[in-house]
């Protein structure tokens, strides 16, 4: 397939790897010459301009952090109109889903579909994707997702990927937030949490929260491994609830438990 792709970065490059080397020619925009020397060094075809990107794409894939950063790319300069008619626009950035909804009705389709996994996955081919959008568009963009994904959900109309990603880590974070509490406990018992987390990985309290954190030394390991991507969808989870005037209810106190263990943005 003819790919474009906007933001190679710590999830986006794999994914740009693997594309390649399932045979896709891969249009990436990247700003700086190293990055782009580099991109060409995996077989991608750096181009220097969004609109480079997006012409002549069956798909255009966004994978960049965060939704003011969908709307720059997006809706601040020439994209739609360099996209030929017919093509994709996939997001897999999570964010409000009432963003890629405001991207819809500009003369192609567009899908949001968030991931669930880290660059390990997108490495082994194992990422799982939420897919929502038009059943057509989705399967339009099929192709590209199997050089990365092996699970591929539809779950809905455009915008209930990036809802059930939101539901989903909103669920993770009181994972991680039960178990920081229950980390606790265990000391107070006289259990080492390295010695708690393995245990746990193995009982009937297993989560992938407890085998991630086990992996990565404890809770506060995986919270600052992947602390800006919680921090940024947690923050946009807990407004969509509060503005449906639903708070995160029991959710709400394991959430905030994790909440004081990630980093600050200035971290």
């Amino acid at each position: 397939m003819e790919l474009g792709f906007v933001g190679a970065g710590r999830m986006g490059r794999p994914m740009v790897r693997r594309l390649v080397r399932a045979g896709h020619r891969v249009r990436v925009y990247a700003r700086g010459a190293e990055t782009r020397e580099a991109l060409a060094r995996d077989g991608a075809e750096p181009v220097a301009s969004l609109a480079a990107a997006a012409r002549g794409a069956q798909v255009l894939f966004v994978c960049v952090l965060t939704d003011a950063q969908v709307r720059e790319v997006c809706l601040d300069g020439r994209l739609f109109s360099a996209l030929p008619a017919g093509s994709v626009l996939a997001v897999h950035t999570t964010g409000d889903p009432r963003t890629v909804r405001e991207l819809a009705g500009r003369g192609v389709d567009v899908v949001d579909v968030p991931v669930s996994g880290g660059p390990h996955d997108i490495r082994a081919g194992r990422l799982t994707v939420f897919a929502g959008g038009e059943r057509p568009a989705v399967e339009r963009v099929l192709p590209a997702l199997d050089a990365y994904a092996d699970t591929v959900l539809h779950v809905g109309a455009l915008g209930a990927g990036q809802s059930v990603k939101l539901v989903n880590n909103a669920v993770f974070a009181a994972q991680l937030g039960m178990l920081a509490q229950a980390v606790r406990l265990g000391e107070l018992l006289g259990v080492e949490e390295r010695v708690l987390l393995d245990a746990l990985s193995r009982g009937s309290g297993a989560s992938n929260a407890a085998v991630a954190s086990a992996a990565r030394g404890g809770v506060g390991g995986l919270a600052v491994s992947a602390g800006a991507f919680l921090r940024k969808d947690l923050a946009v989870v807990t407004d969509l609830a509060g503005e449906l005037g639903l708070p995160l209810g029991p959710l709400g106190p394991a959430v905030r438990a994790l909440w004081e263990l990630l980093p600050t943005d200035g971290d």
